[in-house]
């Protein structure tokens, strides 16, 4: 987009001996004598300081014995084969969620865009609310070690508040009230959030750290 209000060099010229030329041609120094002088003293007051802390840190660099080493994290525990066998078998359950999870939330931000209608947007509620449904069944299923017991009813929290989320967004079919897809929205937040979590925890592969 082009600036408006823009002047050419040639306008600022103006023509033949006009004020615009004078005024080019005369450029007042801001500053008076003093002035001048006081931001002298100061650029060479800041170059010093600027050295002088240059100085110091490659100092501190290069001196013997000066690198600190970091302490080393502890190994991890290695997984029990009653954590390792129920970690995978949640493995397909937990992909399952993360690609409903994800075409849920693309389904909305379709239909805010305007890149999908209604039937669309109901159609991927449906298939999602039944994934969720399933994966719930299937958790249920899970036997988990008393280790990860914890780690198991937070998977299940999660697989319900995606639940929640859809019940929350079909809402807008009964009343036509969008405003059902902003309220959905927290309960779908927090689901994703839990999941993280454990799959840092079980997978560290897939969520490397930033």
């Amino acid at each position: 987009m082009g600036r408006k209000g823009a002047i050419s060099p040639e306008g600022l010229r103006g023509t033949g001996d006009g004020p615009s030329v004078k005024m080019l041609s005369h450029p007042r120094w801001p500053l008076g004598v003093r002035g001048t002088a006081l931001a002298a003293a100061v650029v060479a007051l800041s170059g010093i300081v600027a050295f002088g802390v240059i100085r110091e840190a490659t100092t501190t660099v290069r001196a013997p014995g000066a690198a600190v080493s970091r302490p080393t994290a502890p190994p991890k525990p290695a997984w029990t084969r009653a954590e390792e066998a129920y970690i995978q078998a949640l493995w397909p359950i937990h992909g399952e969620v993360e690609r409903n999870a994800v075409r849920l939330s693309l389904g909305r931000i379709f239909y805010k865009a305007d890149e999908i209608g209604k039937p669309e947007l109901k159609a991927r509620l449906e298939a999602t609310l039944t994934a969720f449904q399933e994966a719930e069944e299937r958790m249920q299923a899970l036997q988990p070690p008393p280790s990860l017991a914890r780690a198991h009813e937070e998977y299940l929290a999660a697989v319900r508040l995606f639940q929640q989320s859809v019940l929350e967004t079909r809402k807008m079919f009964e009343d036509g009230d969008d405003g059902h897809l902003l309220a959905a929205y927290p309960a779908s937040r927090e689901g994703s959030d839990k999941i993280r979590a454990i799959g840092v925890k079980f997978w560290e592969d897939e969520f490397p750290p930033h």
